[in-house]
């Protein structure tokens, strides 16, 4: 990669954000629209003495699922418009390499998923009162690293898509399954063995168990490391998978 090229990539794409006032909304003020119906769904759950409530246990975890669901929406659709649109074949006749465009987009999209994840885990924290152990600054790390996860999810699959829908067709198929096995709904280590081992290979679970690690212990654990450096792993191997596949033309 050269430096150079990577860093005027990163700046085209945030200058195609600030232009575009709906996928700015979009990531900035979904993520809190939702966390305020979660919070009024689970507002007058009573909570077990001793135990964290509904709200703070839930909403914890979609702190980092929902940047890794938006993100891979935008992502793959608009890596989908750079090729469909003959940018992206204007792009690869220049100097610029792929994994300077791929790159480009993970460190743009990483940027935006830190305004996104400090203005949605602020208004948790200091509007609807979510209490952890562990520090905030943890918990946006996490969801920062989990939107770069979706950002190269994103861009992986959308080699594979010829329109925009095909390209939402990809979320069933990637992100629901994750949603699923994540321990979000039923505890991972409570799943059949096969869905455990499946469990074991997603990256989307290490995100949830590392957020998790935060919302229990005062202090960084092993654990939480361990899976952030996971999500890390599965982030640069996507964004090298999906070099590899990068077409410049669709069909």
């Amino acid at each position: 990669m050269n430096v150079r090229l990577l860093a005027a990539t990163t700046g085209r794409i945030l200058r195609q954000l600030r232009h575009d006032p709906r996928t700015v909304a979009m990531l900035v003020v979904v993520p809190t629209v939702l966390l305020t119906l979660l919070y009024f769904m689970f507002a007058d759950q009573p909570t077990p003495p001793g135990q964290p409530s509904t709200f703070d246990r839930i909403a914890l975890i979609m702190l980092g699922v929902f940047p890794f669901v938006i993100m891979f929406l935008v992502t793959s659709i608009a890596m989908l418009r750079e090729r469909t649109s003959g940018t992206l074949e204007r792009l690869l006749t220049t100097p610029l390499g792929k994994l300077d465009l791929l790159f480009g987009y993970g460190i743009a999209f990483g940027l935006a998923a830190t305004v996104q994840a400090s203005v949605a885990t602020g208004v948790a924290y200091w509007l609807f009162d979510l209490h952890t152990t562990g520090s905030a600054g943890l918990v946006i790390l996490i969801a920062v690293v989990n939107a770069v996860l979706g950002v190269a999810l994103g861009l992986f699959c959308s080699a594979f898509a010829q329109t925009e829908f095909q390209a939402v067709q990809f979320m069933p198929v990637v992100v629901i399954p994750q949603l699923l096995l994540c321990g979000l709904f039923v505890g991972r280590d409570r799943m059949a063995g096969w869905l455990q081992a499946i469990s074991d290979v997603l990256p989307l679970s290490y995100a949830v168990e590392a957020l998790q690690q935060v919302g229990a212990h005062a202090e960084p654990t092993g654990t939480m490391w361990r899976d952030l450096a996971v999500v890390v792993g599965a982030v640069l191997v996507a964004l090298v998978l999906a070099a590899a596949t990068l077409r410049r033309r669709t069909g």
